[in-house]
């Protein structure tokens, strides 16, 4: 029975393997040239092992006649051997090199030794050799599908790695050139054609795209670029060639420290890894010397005690099996596999996690305190309201931008957006900046006052007040009040919803800091569902603020910070997880944080707590399946119950099972 069992494995086998090897083997994407071999190795292992089934021991007999006497038991031993040899020799090999480097307990090693092991006994007994090729067969079909698993998750994160450009190009006599972006200096101009890669961060000066995010955002919608946007390397121009002076350097541009964040994420290990690490270091040796006490005390107990037969060849066999269930590999392969795959799932998303410790750490964030300008809000003052206005509306928008043409100021940039027509200069004169208070200027030769209420007690005017929360600036023309303009920042689309997805996803408190006035904080505060709300900060007093939350929160939960300024960077270092902003984020603020949104929306956070969750209740799933099947099936080995089949579920079974739920980390679109 047991060896029809064998043969219709045998034959599954055979057939996975030529399938496999037809429909993967020869895509350009499917296997490696090693795993080609290896299906090959496979393949050629089943095929022989499955013949020698069919070979009956009276045919092995009849070579003894023939030639002399055991030939024929040689014979077999040889066919079994070279069978052995080609599914096994890596294996072995590798054990050898561990012992030469006194890295002796690994699970190289303890296949080496279980199957020599019950080849030797199967030698001795002139037994079946079926069990030790077996266990070596299953064993190489398990690590190529994990191999298959690592590699397929690679390729997902390689996918992101498609983003690095391979040359720049500048133009030189009328004609473009390529060359290494290294090899381009800020303020260079470069050429960007449809379908290439944005090579460097800068602005465009020339022309205007669609361009293609997904592969640093995850966005598939394309967006829409003109001359003055800024633009990110690693982004595709579609459908228009683009002229962009740079603004940075290749080493310091998003493409260049996107790659780093991503080549550098698994140096930075969980908690988990690190237990895993350590526990494979304890727990192979003990298992070892376990193995090597139940092979030699109970056949000495027997003999020197009880006055029983020693029965060393079912200890030994027992020893052996003992040795294949307590291979590591489920643990030691699964574990950090399930961490790169969340990284990578998480990476197709726009979320760059830097090292697996943070997805463990983001995994039990409890609380969320998020910065207000450039966070929650775009950053970009817009004219929204035009109130009291004694003439027309565009009239008095035209005084104002014309009073603060001169300034760089935020506020006046926004009043000239808003006017839109070019700035004739000549219509201005006598400009007079009251630091604090706003402008004055003669704008074709009528006086024209631009500021806030201050300005208007210090020139005597009467105004009105002004219901709505932002900048208000109020206008005074020929010495007359004229009515005022409603300047405020824009609240992001998505602000709101990731409040409600936080609080879904349980997060217990959404807290907001800013510098900003408190009457803005409050109104942008109820307005998006943020449960408290602090005002009037200096970057000292957020670091504060942080501290005596971090102080008041409860138990295991973290608090993650969210910003994107260069006056937030101390607070995302001192948050337990920060989380920075990334297309318009600040250098530092990105250097800071621990895990960066690509595409600045914040809604993203909470996609990226349930991409950790769901990786680390893998990894816990991985653990507990492992260890409950290994101790189990130790037990039964142990005591004779458990053969060498059982043995190949307990190690080969169980680390595919892990591996794939591990790859599991990768589906994380409908989270």
């Amino acid at each position: 029975m047991q060896e029809l069992v064998i043969s219709i494995l045998l034959t599954v086998v055979i057939i996975m393997a030529a399938v496999l090897l037809i429909f993967i083997g020869g895509r350009k994407d499917g296997m490696t040239k090693k795993q080609r071999v290896m299906m090959v190795r496979i393949l050629l292992c089943a095929g022989i092992l499955l013949a020698l089934q069919f070979i009956s021991a009276e045919m092995f007999d009849a070579v003894d006649r023939y030639l002399f006497p055991s030939a024929g038991r040689w014979l077999r031993f040889a066919c079994y051997l070279i069978d052995y040899l080609i599914i096994g020799y890596d294996i072995l090999k590798k054990a050898a090199k561990g012992i030469k480097n006194r890295q002796v307990f690994d699970e190289s090693f303890l296949m080496a030794v279980a199957t020599i092991g019950a080849m030797a006994l199967a030698v001795y007994e002139n037994g079946e050799y079926l069990e030790a090729i077996a266990v070596m067969l299953f064993y190489q079909i398990g690590e190529w599908f994990q191999g298959y698993a690592v590699g397929k998750s690679r390729r997902n994160i390689s996918n992101l790695m498609d983003i690095r450009p391979d040359y720049a190009n500048v133009e030189k006599n009328g004609k473009l050139e390529q060359v290494d972006p290294d090899e381009v200096g800020i303020g260079s101009v470069i050429v960007v054609q449809p379908g290439e890669k944005v090579p460097i961060d800068g602005m465009i000066v020339e022309g205007n795209s669609s361009l293609n995010t997904s592969a640093l955002t995850g966005e598939s919608l394309p967006r829409e670029a003109k001359v003055g946007d800024e633009v990110i390397s690693g982004c595709i121009s579609m459908t228009g060639v683009l002229k962009i002076q740079t603004t940075k350097e290749f080493g310091e541009s998003t493409v260049s420290k996107i790659l780093d964040l991503v080549e550098n994420a698994s140096s930075r290990k969980s908690k988990s890894e690190d237990f895993i690490s350590k526990f494979a270091k304890i727990y192979t040796p003990a298992v070892c010397y376990a193995a090597l006490a139940l092979a030699f005390l109970p056949p000495v107990v027997r003999m020197l005690f009880m006055g029983l037969s020693a029965d060393w060849g079912v200890w030994i066999y027992r020893a052996l099996t003992f040795l294949v269930i307590s291979c590591p590999c489920a643990l030691v392969i699964s574990i950090p596999l399930s961490f790169f795959a969340g990284i990578g799932g998480a990476s197709k998303e726009g979320v760059l996690v830097k090292g697996s410790n943070y997805l463990e750490i983001l995994s039990q964030t409890k609380y969320v305190v998020f910065d207000k300008t450039g966070t929650m809000t775009k950053g970009v003052f817009e004219v929204n309201g035009i109130h009291h206005s004694t003439i027309e509306n565009e009239k008095l928008l035209e005084y104002a931008a014309l009073a603060e043409s001169a300034s760089s100021h935020p506020i006046s940039k926004s009043l000239q957006r808003a006017y839109g027509k070019e700035i004739d200069r000549t219509r201005v004169s006598d400009i007079q900046e009251i630091s604090g208070n706003g402008v004055t200027a003669k704008i074709d030769g009528m006086e024209v006052a631009a500021g806030n209420d201050k300005l208007m007690k210090h020139l005597n005017i009467p105004y009105q007040d002004c219901h709505q929360t932002g900048t208000i600036i109020h206008m005074a023309v020929g010495g007359k009040y004229a009515g005022h303009i409603v300047i405020s920042d824009i609240i992001k689309p998505h602000s709101k919803a990731a409040i409600a997805e936080l609080k879904k996803a349980g997060v217990e408190k959404c807290v907001m800091l800013t510098g900003d006035a408190k009457k803005v904080a409050n109104q942008v505060a109820y307005s998006l569902g943020i449960d408290e709300a602090y005002s009037e900060l200096l970057p000292a007093d957020k670091v504060d603020k942080v501290e005596e939350l971090l102080r008041v929160k409860s138990g295991k939960a973290k608090l993650a910070f969210v910003g994107d300024g260069i006056n937030d960077a101390p607070v995302l270092s001192r948050a337990d997880i920060g989380i920075a902003m990334g297309a318009m984020g600040s250098d530092a603020a990105i250097e800071a944080a621990d895990i960066v949104l690509m595409d600045d929306d914040p809604i993203k956070i909470a996609k990226a707590i349930k991409i950790s969750r769901k990786c680390l209740r893998i990894v816990y799933q991985n653990i507990t399946m492992a260890l409950v099947v290994k101790f189990a099936c130790l037990a039964l080995g142990a005591v004779g119950i458990a053969n060498m089949y059982l043995a190949i579920f307990a190690d080969v079974g169980v680390m595919i099972l892990a591996v794939l739920n591990a790859i599991r980390c990768l589906f994380v679109k409908k989270l």
